[in-house]
């Protein structure tokens, strides 16, 4: 359901600067250090219902095991909340966070909370749909139909709704009509209840003045890095101590979840001799188009166009007499145009057959006869004529064998797919529609879900016709092809996952090697921490940061001055969490950060903080008083947000979750 909720969203745009800096700030203070799969899947409280095309009851048959006769996950009020929403839920929202991060497992997703995220985002859903048709809200058929035909996932080539396309895309998605609607209703009434509880918040003034200052603070100190390479041990681990270090950090070895492609390509080589016309269809097509290979001629003309018959009777004598139609239309604030090389036939459908026959019996050169269409009377001077001769059944037959072979290659083409589809549909395996239709098969190497190959070489990915399968193969089950037209009417192709390699860490004895060198650097990390531990030590009593880190025994790299403002922070493009940490110390005092990877430890010495200064008429105040109403909204409807819960009596099943949990890691435990 995420597809469709991902559509239905509004649209990114880039941020103002302040409002880069707000957000920056407020996620500090929040939390320093944040799972990156947490602000993956966390959602905005105006999308709750942003799990849509998951979140609903898209199977509520079976149970697990050791949910003590339960198959739900929570009670909210009156309404349950099952395993198998939860466990659809979560599988979507790793889809969508994995299109990000391609080589990310499952089981670290869960790890690192994504799991419990997503029970958050569905309680929250159901708690605010029930919370609103407590206070009576709803959403009428009208405003869901609405809804659905705004979502572009669901226009055709023309920009308009299709009902066909959205029938067609749900189905793919495993999905009714009703489910959707009801996911729509879900959503509609979250709006109804959310947005008047958070819509004009605002910060008084002398409190954004305040926050918006910090924006002008400037602080100054030093900076330094204790490397873990430089503290490795000499020596290989024994076998027990890498056994113990790969039991600890498997998840930081899992492999991606990779897939092989079987395919086939088919385009008009495989039709053979059924797209050749005969001569019977060649002289048929002459026959039925006869008038297309008559003589004719093509006229290239410049007109004008006038209201009445004595305005265009006065020009024409004009332009007999030597004026050009442009000077003559000029003059009288009209625009002349040229028209052509075009027939007849053609010329009277744009004005009509009284005019045609006007313009095409004049001579070149010369002004035709005054005559009216619809848009007025038509004073038309010839400027070229191009007489085409008859061509005769020989003469066309190229051309006519030419349209022929294109239009029976894309019917056939068509038929041939509809037969492939409806040998799949019946039950078949690709292995039979393959050889029953003699299509020469290929299978691609192990790819993740990006298309690059699995191992390969740096730019190794998957062959030019497979790359625009690969978001599809890697939602379908093992074993079920599907076909794909790669291009219209020209090239299709039959394709199915031949295999699919779940992801997982490896046996250690085949990764041991990588294992050593982390086992190496965590090592070398350690005795980072307790080099890092003396060198605040000394910044506490009194010394200052270079000076501690040239008292240490190795020789590490010196400490580098900082002198940096808040908003050149901000304007950097990419995170530094050091400098970041400088903005959340008190004068006077040091502390260290892990960098990431057991790279060894960040020091940070705070020397000096410069207040900021803003004049009257900054216009920092003005952003800083929009962004931090924002942000108030936010915080308006967390609060609302955590107080349905509680007015609901929202009792969650720990069981239930652990065992949707197992099942989606393929834990025992």
């Amino acid at each position: 359901m995420g597809a469709l909720r991902r559509a239905h969203a509004a649209s990114p745009h880039r941020k103002a600067p302040f409002a880069k800096a707000l957000q920056f700030m407020i996620n500090f203070i929040r939390s320093f250090f944040q799972s990156k799969i947490g602000i993956g899947v966390t959602l905005a409280f105006l999308v709750l219902i942003a799990l849509a095309f998951a979140s609903a009851d898209v199977s509520t048959t079976g149970t697990f095991g050791g949910l003590s006769g339960t198959n739900n996950v929570a009670v909210v009020g009156d309404e349950e909340v099952t395993s198998a929403e939860l466990r659809q839920s979560a599988e979507n929202a790793f889809r969508q966070v994995q299109q990000n991060e391609p080589t990310l497992s499952l089981e670290v997703f869960i790890e690192e909370g994504g799991l419990g995220q997503v029970l958050d985002t569905l309680l929250d859903r159901v708690s605010i749909s029930e919370f609103g048709r407590m206070l009576g809200l709803r959403a009428g058929d009208n405003l869901i139909n609405s809804e659905i035909q705004m979502i572009p996932a669901f226009r055709g080539a023309d920009g308009n709704f299709s009902q066909e396309l959205y029938r067609t895309t749900i189905q793919q998605q495993g999905l009714t009509d009703q489910i959707v609607r009801e996911d729509l209703t879900d959503g509609l009434i979250a709006r109804q209840v959310l947005i008047p509880a958070v819509f004009g918040a605002k910060l008084p003034d002398s409190i954004v003045r305040r926050y918006a200052t910090q924006l002008r603070e400037r602080r100054e100190g030093s900076i330094a890095l204790v490397p873990s390479e430089l503290f490795v041990p000499e020596n290989d681990p024994t076998d027990k101590q890498l056994q113990a270090y790969y039991r600890e950090n498997r998840t930081e070895f899992v492999r991606p979840e990779r897939r092989r492609v079987r395919y086939a390509v088919f385009g008009a080589e495989t039709l053979g001799d059924r797209i050749q016309p005969t001569q019977a269809e060649i002289r048929q097509r002459y026959e039925q188009n006869r008038d297309l290979y008559r003589a004719s001629e093509e006229r290239t003309f410049t007109q004008l166009i006038v209201p009445t018959r004595q305005a265009a009777e006065s020009f024409k004598s004009r332009i007999e007499g030597g004026a050009s139609i442009d000077s003559v239309a000029s003059d009288a604030g009209l625009e002349s145009s040229e028209i052509g090389p075009i027939v007849r036939e053609d010329y009277a459908q744009q004005a009509n057959s009284t005019v045609a026959e006007a313009v095409f019996a004049a001579d070149e050169g010369d002004v035709a006869e005054i005559a009216r269409s619809p848009l007025g009377f038509h004073v038309v001077r010839i400027d070229d004529v191009t007489r085409i001769a008859a061509r005769s059944l020989e003469q066309a037959r190229p051309e006519i064998e030419q349209a022929l072979r294109n239009e029976k290659q894309r019917r056939a083409l068509n038929e041939f797919a509809s037969e492939i589809e409806n040998r799949v549909n019946g039950g078949e395996s690709f292995r039979q529609v393959a050889d029953a239709l003699d299509l020469e098969t290929e299978t691609t190497e192990q790819l993740i879900a990006t298309g690059a190959v699995f191992g390969g070489e740096r730019g190794d990915t998957a062959p030019e016709v497979v790359q625009p399968l690969v978001d599809t193969v890697f939602q379908m089950e093992e074993g079920q092809p599907q076909i794909a037209e790669v291009e219209a009417g020209e090239t299709f192709v039959l394709f199915e996952a031949a295999s699919i390699t779940p992801s997982a860490a490896p046996p250690l004895n085949e990764i041991r090697e990588e294992v050593t060198v982390r086992w190496q650097r965590a090592e070398g990390a350690k005795a980072a921490l307790k080099a890092a531990e003396r060198i605040l030590k000394r910044v506490r009593d009194g010394s200052t940061l270079a000076a501690a880190m040239r008292a240490e025994e190795t020789r590490l790299p010196p400490a580098r001055p900082l002198n940096v403002t808040r908003e050149q922070l901000m304007q950097q493009q990419q995170s530094n969490p050091p400098v970041a940490l400088m903005f959340a110390m008190a004068e006077g005092t040091a502390k260290r950060l892990e960098a990431p990877n057991n790279g060894g430890y960040f020091l940070v010495s705070l020397d000096d903080i410069t207040a900021g200064e803003l004049e009257e008429d900054d216009p920092l105040i003005a952003q800083a008083r929009t962004g931090y109403g924002n942000v108030l909204s936010r915080e308006y409807g967390d609060q609302l947000r955590a107080a349905i819960r509680q007015e609901l009596n929202v009792e969650r099943n720990d069981e239930a979750v652990d065992a949707v949990r197992r099942q989606l890691t393929g834990a025992t435990n």
